[in-house]
């Protein structure tokens, strides 16, 4: 498997010229869509460092996978916080969609995590985006690449309101 050194930086609306910052009463909340392939550590290399950082907030991590349980001893290794991680994963695909929707308006979590197998509607990508902005909660929607598509190269989507 070939890696890429991937940079990651913070922006904000202030940092690109043109744009004011954002108030203190702007919601911040967004919802990205990573396609992996399942041989690929997607989660160990992008994530991990992004939710050990979200897991110093005082909020909870949400993890919303339906087929697998993810133990304490992985979460551990990962350093991300044990009191502060809830995971439910009995759910049908229709019902996490709904759970990921509860929980982003909540605000109660830095960040929700949600395993699905298809792709979601343009309505369901609404909801989302919005009760993300509502609670102010990072959402990262898992999805594995349709094997039925030959790709040459992994796919990651990042929605953002500075490019849209």
């Amino acid at each position: 498997m070939r890696t890429q050194s991937v940079n990651s930086r913070n922006f904000c609306h202030s940092s690109l010229p043109g744009h004011e910052a954002p108030s203190s009463a702007s919601n911040g909340g967004i919802i990205s869509e990573i396609v992996y392939a399942p041989d690929q550590p997607v989660l160990e290399h992008l994530l991990i460092p992004l939710l050990r950082q979200l897991g110093m907030q005082s909020r909870w991590l949400l993890w919303l996978s339906p087929q697998k349980k993810i133990s304490r001893h992985w979460l551990q290794q990962a350093g991300l916080p044990l009191n502060k991680t809830i995971q439910l994963h009995h759910l049908s695909p229709v019902n996490t969609v709904d759970a990921m929707e509860k929980a982003l308006l909540t605000g109660n979590y830095s960040a929700v995590l949600c395993w699905l197998s298809e792709e979601l509607s343009n309505e369901e990508k609404i909801r989302l985006q919005r009760a993300a902005q509502s609670g102010n909660t990072y959402g990262f929607i898992m999805r594995p690449e349709n094997k039925t598509i030959d790709r040459l190269f992994s796919t990651l989507k990042i929605h953002s309101r500075l490019y849209h």
